[in-house]
């Protein structure tokens, strides 16, 4: 559906009474700023809201709480990540750097 579409669906659920002119007015300006034709305000893309949202854990933790935070990011339990982690540790120590950059970088919350 392009936006000419929506916009004019918009129109008829105002006309019919479905909508209010306060409803209508913010359901225009959600889909106006949604696609990008707004006052150049886009909304977070999910990757972008995600990355901004991780923290280490302060209560799952064994080290610097990495592997917690990333557990509840993620959805994935924190032994697995603890154990990605060792894994990669043997390989040339990356685990071990990876590790200890995220501590450094990454908030606690």
């Amino acid at each position: 559906m392009t936006l000419s579409d929506e916009l004019a669906k918009l129109g008829e659920l105002r006309a019919s009474g479905a909508l209010t002119e306060e409803e209508f007015t913010h359901a225009k300006e959600r889909l106006l700023n949604s696609s990008g034709a707004g006052a150049g305000v886009r909304p977070e893309e999910p990757v972008v809201a995600a990355v901004n949202a991780f923290r280490r854990s302060r209560t799952d933790r064994v080290l610097g709480g990495v592997c917690g935070g990333m557990a509840r990011a993620t959805g994935v339990e924190s032994w697995v990540w603890r154990l990605i982690f060792a894994v990669l540790f043997i390989f040339a120590g990356a685990g071990a750097l990876a590790y200890v950059l995220l501590w450094i970088f990454v908030p606690s919350d």
